[in-house]
């Protein structure tokens, strides 16, 4: 086998990754209900592991992608989600969120939205890309973003490439299964509390038959 001279080796991985971090939001479709979901560990908001694998063996996961603190959408939505929280928790399940930001700013979406379930930080977007929701924002887009509402990109993620996750939301069963999911372009189309209800009984309903 002949090798790889180094110089085109590196050339391959820096296109590589210069073609994925220049993903548009249309070049991002989210992994399929059905498909297996990729297993992770991420830090919360007080630097503690969470391990989605030993999640998963105690109850389904509600696994919600937000773009950050300063997203008024996502405020709204977390604020939500934390409204009917004891109603998800009711019908089995456990709620996370994951955003790319740090664990700092992890406490400020807990701050402003009273969010008392876990925020996990997507350190280097691994999450988001296993999940194929990142995508690299236009350069207006961005401007708004780290201008207007003061999201500081560079500062509050891991790097500089100021990717973000499509918002979406996705059911996992505990065979790590993705079971339902919510996945659209636009950032204003969120998993509504009744949606995600509605699909926890369907799962419970399909477990309760399978017993």
């Amino acid at each position: 086998m002949k090798k790889i001279p180094l110089t085109l080796m590196m050339l391959v991985l820096f296109l590589t990754a210069k073609s994925q971090t220049e993903r548009s939001v249309n070049d991002a479709h989210g992994l399929p209900v059905g498909a297996n979901a990729p297993l992770f560990t991420a830090m919360d908001a007080d630097s503690n592991n969470f391990n989605l694998e030993k999640a998963l063996q105690q109850k389904p996961v509600v696994l919600i992608f937000y773009r950050g603190f300063w997203c008024p959408v996502c405020n709204k939505h977390l604020g939500a989600i934390q409204d009917s929280l004891s109603m998800i928790e009711a019908s089995g399940a456990k709620v996370i969120a994951v955003s790319p930001e740090k664990p700092d700013y992890l406490n400020k979406m807990a701050e402003k939205t009273g969010a008392k379930f876990t925020l996990l930080y997507d350190e280097g977007y691994l999450i988001a890309d296993a999940y194929d929701v990142t995508f690299k924002p236009t350069s207006t887009e961005l401007f708004t973003y780290n201008v207007v509402l003061g999201a500081k990109l560079k500062k509050t993620h891991s790097d500089k490439t100021q990717q973000l996750p499509i918002p979406a939301t996705f059911i996992i069963d505990q065979k790590g299964k993705i079971f339902w999911r919510q996945f659209n372009p636009d950032y204003k189309k969120r998993a509504s509390v009744k949606e995600i209800l509605k699909a926890l009984d369907e799962l419970n309903e399909q477990e309760n038959k399978t017993k």
